[in-house]
């Protein structure tokens, strides 16, 4: 039996985990358990990127153009009913619908910009702190390869001088080896990073960007045009009887019609 299992243990100890690790020594340890951290935190980025990721569809930009143009139709609670799975998801949604409910309940001004600053962050937190890791990778993979070279060299030149200088080449290259070994690890999982990092923080700024503008527009219609547009609606709405008694038609003589008539066609004939 063990001698059976003795090919697949000199496989796994001549394995390429084993001999990066004997080429590099613990700072390849290191480098490996951040390279594994990165991977599974840009993973988690992409999924959480792709399900909770503010974004403008195209029925909230048609309810920005709708509270825009006539803000007493716009029902926050019938919306959030007939919202899907999918949009409900979309927490631009939720800031949209929150800011436009605490603007109809006449709140004030300067505590619906703060709540809706608020909700605006809470809504890129979850982007920040996997961004924040990958950034710290990116910076230490470069600094880790270095601390690799200083031990290599330091260890070559311990063998040579535990031999007073007649160190062969054999003992001064495992020194030499191990830390060009780890500075080329490094810079491997310094770069991908370094760019992945760029590509998020890019994103995270057009996501801003687009928050800060959907607000902007949101926040355009001020509750004093709001209750003004709505005393307006009333106003027409309380007008209506008195116009439909003013326009019943009198009864007029047809002579006096006919004269009427006349008059304007005399008065169209003179300034002509």
């Amino acid at each position: 039996m063990s001698s059976s299992l003795a090919p697949f243990d000199s496989a796994m100890a001549d394995g390429p985990l084993n001999q990066l690790l004997a080429m590099g020594g613990p700072v390849m340890m290191v480098l490996l358990v951040m390279a594994v951290l990165g991977l599974v935190t840009f993973t988690y980025l992409v999924l959480v990127g792709t399900l909770y990721a503010p974004r403008l569809s195209r029925k909230l930009k048609s309810l920005i153009t709708l509270w825009q143009q006539n803000p007493s139709g716009v029902h926050p609670q019938a919306i959030r009913l007939q919202a899907n799975r999918w949009a409900k998801l979309n927490p631009l949604l939720n800031l949209v619908i929150n800011t436009i409910e605490a603007q109809q309940n006449n709140q004030d001004n300067r505590q619906v910009r703060e709540m809706s600053a608020r909700d605006a962050q809470q809504a890129l937190e979850p982007f920040e702190a996997p961004l924040k890791i990958i950034e710290v990778i990116a910076a230490l993979a470069p600094l880790l390869g270095l601390l690799g070279t200083v031990l290599g060299m330091m260890e070559a030149f311990s063998a040579m001088a535990a031999t007073e200088g007649r160190a062969n080449a054999s003992q001064l290259s495992g020194g030499i080896y191990e830390a060009l070994t780890t500075t080329a690890a490094g810079l491997v999982v310094a770069i991908p990073f370094a760019a992945l990092a760029a590509w998020i923080e890019f994103r995270l700024r057009r996501i801003h960007k687009i928050i800060n503008s959907t607000l902007v527009s949101v926040l355009s219609v001020t509750p004093e045009a709001f209750t003004g547009q709505q005393e307006q609606v009333s106003g027409h709405e309380s007008e209506a009887p008195i116009q439909a008694t003013a326009r019943q038609p009198c009864a007029e003589p047809e002579a006096a019609q006919e004269s009427r008539t006349g008059d304007r066609q005399r008065f169209a004939h003179a300034t002509g």
